[in-house]
């Protein structure tokens, strides 16, 4: 709370927006909540700001990915995070672009996302343009929310923010799985 009303609380969302993107354990949705609902003629702003250094993040994160996925192993398999490695991996086979969009925009760790397209040579545009969406329309809708709502608005959203993530988890999958059932039909 306090680093959202610093005068270069600006330069602080964009470094964690970036930085969480490809390595740091905390979202943005952190400072991009407080700094809406306290200049809310400013949110579009700081949405934009966030989306963009996220998906900068990200490209590091799959530069990582692609680069030096060889020098990350052996730690991602002794992390919290190698599960989620390996199911990105199986996403990645079977939805490419929408498994990133899915992760941008959801509670799902974007980080492991980027440093799993990269690692697996997803094509960039398909995965910049996902990225863009996905955290685009997190942030946007955050920042929105925020400006709309207000205190009222803020406590909503820490109560079921995770609640819609996976809502939007689940109806991407569902629509993914009709799709390739009416397809095989």
């Amino acid at each position: 709370m306090r680093w959202s009303r610093h005068r270069h609380a600006s330069w602080y969302l964009g470094g964690m927006s970036f930085a969480e993107s490809s390595f740091f354990p905390i979202p943005p949705d952190v400072m991009l909540a407080p700094m809406s609902l306290a200049n809310p003629s400013r949110a579009w702003r700081f949405a934009l700001i966030t989306t963009l250094a996220s998906v900068a993040g990200g490209l590091l994160g799959y530069a990582i990915g692609h680069y030096a996925f060889d020098a990350i192993e052996p730690w991602l398999r002794e992390s919290s995070h190698w599960a989620s490695y390996q199911a990105a991996v199986d996403w990645f086979g079977r939805w490419g672009f929408w498994a990133v969009f899915v992760a941008g925009f959801s509670p799902i760790p974007y980080k492991v996302f980027t440093v799993a397209a990269g690692a697996l040579s997803m094509a960039l545009l398909p995965f910049t343009l996902a990225s863009l969406i996905g955290r685009g329309a997190r942030f946007f809708l955050v920042a929105g929310l925020m400006a709309w709502g207000g205190a009222r608005m803020e406590a909503l959203l820490h109560r079921t923010v995770d609640r819609l993530g996976w809502a939007t988890v689940a109806v991407v999958v569902i629509g993914a799985l009709l799709y390739e059932w009416a397809g095989v039909s």
